[in-house]
């Protein structure tokens, strides 16, 4: 009998991927074929994200591709889902009637069956990754009940949910069986983790149990600024397979623009927040991301948020322009700033960062660290320390010599040399 094979384009952030990746385990299960290109496969895909303009875009884009192949004749069918379908379900019904189907972000059973496989619970702990072999990500909650006026993720996702720790450690304990040595635990929210099953934060005690595992690393992202359980620094200081890091999103220090954002903090409580991080954990590196251009901003309001930048001096930064979201609550607020000046203010906060990188990197200069390797180039190997995140962060590029090295293996090198986003050193062992 025939295997039916198909090309699944996964989009959007490191939970879509969980998802992509579970939906091929139980797909798989049932005897689909994935392939490594979409004109090997009978039928299409796409998990898309809607999250912000450029991703609304690339999953459009990714789309109308398919549907192209199909008119061709190259491929017989087209699915989409996630997040995208969420919040426009109807409008992309209307214009892109050649989908055979939309499914939205909790419709895993029905994407498996328009694709001729069946959903089994015993098998949610399965994932077939789509990262390297050496890491993976771990979703420790589904959906977000916080009320950020910019963000349409609770609409997109549901209200907050912890998955039961018991399942997490079981998935955790597959993924390090598969060769996993990094782990990165994610949610829209891990501070929230466990609220919702316990009436309590379960975060420190289930990044204990992880731990335990004996993970090589283990890495924190996502962590929203109010109730955040301090108590996991600690852990983080004295546990050695846990990353010194922390994604902890701010978005912005102006209490008048917070408010308005619905953060639930206001400047001198976020600045506080992070000094005692910092005391509890002296070698925490701290990544925020910062939205620039929120309705409403004024110049002054800006600069404000300049200096906070170039006092607080994040170790990584990301910044983004703000996206008006017809699906989030900001939607309701005038928009005075373009397009093209939004862009212009995150330039100005990515080029201060910069300037911030660099001091911070230079640091490390004539220091030997631990390197995991993501990739090899004849004599050369690129790699993360334990202050980087895949895909985000620093890349620490280093010269082999002898020493023979595998993708997913660790190594000591000393650093020579440095830039804003890149140690450069030599393997030492």
């Amino acid at each position: 009998m025939k295997k039916h094979k198909v090309f699944l384009l996964s989009l959007g952030c490191s939970k879509n991927t969980v998802d992509s990746e579970r939906l091929m385990a139980q797909a798989e299960a049932s005897g689909i074929i994935f392939t490594e290109h979409a004109d090997e496969a009978e039928t299409i895909v796409i998990n898309t994200c809607g999250f912000i303009a450029d991703a609304k875009e690339e999953s459009i884009t990714g789309t109308l591709a398919a549907i192209d192949k199909k008119t061709e004749g190259v491929i017989k069918h087209v699915y989409v889902m996630g997040c995208l379908t969420e919040l426009h379900r109807q409008e992309l019904q209307e214009e892109m009637p050649e989908v055979d189907g939309f499914f939205g972000t909790r419709e895993l059973p029905e994407v498996l069956a328009a694709i001729g496989a069946e959903y089994r619970e015993e098998l949610y702990d399965r994932r077939t990754l789509l990262t390297p072999p050496h890491y993976s990500y771990l979703k420790i909650a589904e959906g977000c009940n916080r009320a950020c006026s910019f963000c349409s993720i609770p609409k997109i996702r549901g209200r907050y949910y912890s998955q039961p720790p018991e399942q997490l450690l079981r998935e955790a304990g597959l993924l390090k069986a598969s060769g996993v040595r990094e782990l990165n635990v994610i949610a829209q929210d891990i501070s929230l983790y466990g609220y919702d099953l316990a009436g309590k934060t379960l975060l420190n005690d289930l990044v204990l149990r992880l731990s335990d595992i004996g993970f090589d690393w283990i890495r924190l992202l996502y962590a929203y600024p109010v109730n955040f359980p301090l108590e996991v620094i600690d852990t983080m200081r004295e546990r050695e397979n846990i990353c010194n890091y922390l994604d902890i999103p701010l978005q912005h220090c102006n209490s008048r623009i917070l408010q308005s954002m619905n953060r639930g903090i206001d400047k001198n409580d976020t600045i506080r927040l992070i000094e005692t991080i910092r005391e509890k954990n002296p070698d925490i590196r701290l990544r925020t991301t910062l939205i620039a251009g929120y309705p409403g901003e004024t110049r002054k309001e800006f600069e404000e948020l300049l200096q906070f930048v170039e006092t607080s001096r994040f170790d990584r930064l990301g910044c983004f322009p703000y996206f008006h979201e017809e699906h989030a609550p900001s939607y309701a607020l005038e928009e005075k700033l373009s397009s093209d000046e939004k862009q212009e203010r995150v330039v100005e906060i990515m080029e201060l960062q910069e300037e911030v990188s660099e001091e911070k990197n230079r640091i490390f200069e004539g220091t030997v660290v631990k390197v995991l390797i993501d990739q090899l180039e004849g004599d050369t190997a690129f790699g993360r320390t334990e202050y980087d995140a895949p895909e985000v962060d620093n890349e620490c590029i280093i010269t082999i010599g002898d020493t023979p090295l595998t993708v997913g293996s660790f190594c000591m090198a000393k650093i020579t040399d440095t830039d804003a986003y890149e140690l450069h050193g030599e393997v030492v062992f």
